[in-house]
């Protein structure tokens, strides 16, 4: 196993310190697109631009734009997860640039889901409870 580096512990602490920021109730949104292997093929990364130009031309500070790994459906791929606080999270499929504009406009800044977009709603861990 590979040692970590003062760098692999310092990026480490900043991402858990962003995450903090939503838990904390700091930030409104935590949007979090998915880049596993299978996101990253299917064009995860030009999504998380378009959601981080987004949030630049909207300028607001309230949304907290995260990545993380596959979550196991890689066959809709590009995914994203929107959760808000005090409300369930919605998962949503098939993304493509268009896609991730209407639902940053029409779902972050305007609270409307876009369910024609939605793959799931809740976290996983809500389902066996």
């Amino acid at each position: 196993m590979a040692k970590l580096t003062i760098s692999d512990l310092k990026k480490i602490k900043e991402k858990v310190e962003r995450e903090d920021q939503f838990r904390a109730g700091t930030k409104r949104v935590k949007l979090t697109v998915h880049m596993g292997t299978c996101g990253i093929a299917s064009g995860a990364k030009s999504i998380l631009d378009t959601f981080m130009n987004e949030i630049s031309e909207a300028g607001v500070e309230d949304v907290l734009i995260t990545t993380s790994g596959c979550i196991g459906i890689c066959s809709r791929e590009p995914l994203a997860t929107i959760e808000e606080q005090g409300k369930e999270a919605i998962v949503y499929e098939y993304l493509t640039e268009n896609k991730a504009r209407q639902i940053f406009k029409r779902h972050v800044l305007a609270g409307e889901i876009q369910n024609e977009f939605v793959l799931a709603r809740g976290k996983e861990q809500e389902g066996g409870k």
